[in-house]
């Protein structure tokens, strides 16, 4: 389903990104540094009540020629961005909505661990598990 899946940290440098099996995998990364400006503007764009939201589902950031690119930010300004192949055309809003709260779920469940430390790297396995699974199709 997801072709690249992100999560971004609050001063936007990465905690994860895992791809699917590609040759040309720094496309991925590429696409989800670019899209963090798109982010930051539409949250920008919310106004002064951004602060109240508990969640922010952004929606479609941008599409291209091969992937589109969807956005959600946690109300700890936390980015999740999902690249999804472009030739999926079966994919609802819905199924995205569900995907990032899925998501959001894991790294909220990766939080309660008491050795992680927030703003250090994702190496949680049971959190890869979850986007492997979002990447597979699962």
């Amino acid at each position: 389903m997801a072709a690249c899946v992100a999560v971004i940290a609050k001063e936007n440098y990465p905690l994860f990104i895992k791809t699917i099996p590609t040759e040309n995998e720094l496309k991925f990364y590429y696409t989800v540094h670019t899209s963090l400006d798109v982010v930051e503007e539409k949250i920008s764009s919310v106004g002064k009540n951004a602060n109240d939201l508990r969640e922010l589902y952004l929606g479609l950031l941008y599409p291209t020629e091969d992937y589109k690119v969807y956005g959600y930010v946690t109300n700890t300004r936390v980015k999740f961005v999902v690249v999804v192949d472009s030739s999926n055309a079966s994919l609802r809003d819905n199924e995205i909505r569900t995907m990032f709260k899925k998501l959001h779920n894991a790294y909220v469940d990766m939080l309660c661990n008491p050795f992680y430390k927030p703003g250090d790297n994702i190496t949680s396995r049971a959190f890869e598990n979850i986007v492997v699974g979002m990447l597979q199709g699962d």
